[in-house]
């Protein structure tokens, strides 16, 4: 990021394509839409140029980035609240049925198809309405902690609050898990 803000565009570059994927991957798990993730990832990297001038360096990048993508992902709730219609994106049919949430998230592998036994689709079905029964502040701590591999301090600058808070929701939307997932045990 110091590169990019002292004007090398190749830096840009090199930011895009270590965060990108991951970024998108956090906002899919947090929006469960893909047009809505990409749409938010296009609005972080704007911020990203936008603030470059602004940026010290005072801790990670990543901590920086996942920030902004947090607010991003928090104004656009607050903004979907005001809707009065369903949006287009949305999974279709009755409740349950539709595509999971975490069943939306790019697969890595190189056929791109994924091992996607029975039980392990029924698992992720389960595991995503669990995520979305799971209080707001826990669920963000959940995915930026298992998802995203980054450390409580980070996390805890992310979502402005104290470590011991972060630690405390972790353990709270672990114990949820648990609890939920008990019949895969």
């Amino acid at each position: 990021m110091l590169r990019y803000q002292r004007g090398d565009a190749r830096a840009f570059e090199v930011l895009l394509s270590r965060h990108y994927q991951p970024l998108y991957n956090f906002l899919l798990r947090y929006t469960g839409n893909r047009a809505t993730a990409e749409e938010l990832l296009q609005d972080v990297f704007t911020r990203v140029v936008r603030s470059a001038k602004e940026y010290k360096k005072r801790a990670k990048f990543t901590t920086w980035v996942y920030t902004i993508a947090r607010n991003i992902t928090i104004d656009h709730s607050r903004r979907q609240k005001f809707r009065r219609h369903r949006s287009l994106d949305e999974p279709v049919g009755q409740a349950g049925e539709g595509r999971a949430m975490l069943e939306t998230v790019a697969d890595d592998s190189p056929t791109g198809l994924g091992d996607r036994s029975l039980a392990d689709t029924q698992f992720k079905a389960h595991l995503s309405r669990a995520l979305d029964a799971m209080n707001v502040d826990q669920r963000e701590v959940f995915l930026l902690r298992h998802f995203q591999n980054l450390g409580f301090k980070e996390i805890a600058t992310i979502v402005n609050t104290s470590e011991n808070t972060v630690k405390s929701r972790m353990r709270y939307a672990l114990e949820f898990l648990r609890n939920a997932l008990a019949d895969f045990a």
